[in-house]
């Protein structure tokens, strides 16, 4: 089998992960998501009355970007998903019985 990777690029909100990771998808022609598209409706109407989520509204959003990422990589040699993924709680849950996920950090 080919080897396949897939990488969440994580930081905090407006640190310019979708802008970059887009930007690399196209020059790596890579597969590229927005984890955010994947939250249930209860989380987007949450976060739209302004109210934060917490850790129990984002485990299923979490086990879909993960679903996602097995996904991706059975069709793709290289994946991106943006997803903040600030705890370590969080990526652990994603990268969890996936070797070939990896995490790049944007800071500003």
């Amino acid at each position: 089998m080919t080897s396949t990777k897939v990488y969440v690029l994580m930081g905090v909100s407006g640190c310019g992960k979708s802008a970059v990771a887009n930007q690399l998808a196209k020059d790596l022609n890579a597969a590229f998501l927005d984890g955010d598209f994947l939250h249930p409706r209860a989380n987007i109407e949450k976060m739209s009355s302004g109210q934060p989520l917490n850790d129990d509204d984002r485990a299923p959003w979490l086990g879909a970007v993960n679903d996602a990422a097995f996904a991706m990589q059975r069709t793709n040699p290289v994946s991106l998903i943006v997803c903040s993924a600030l705890k370590k709680s969080y990526r652990d849950r994603l990268r969890q019985g996936n070797p070939n996920l990896s995490f790049i950090f944007f800071k500003r």
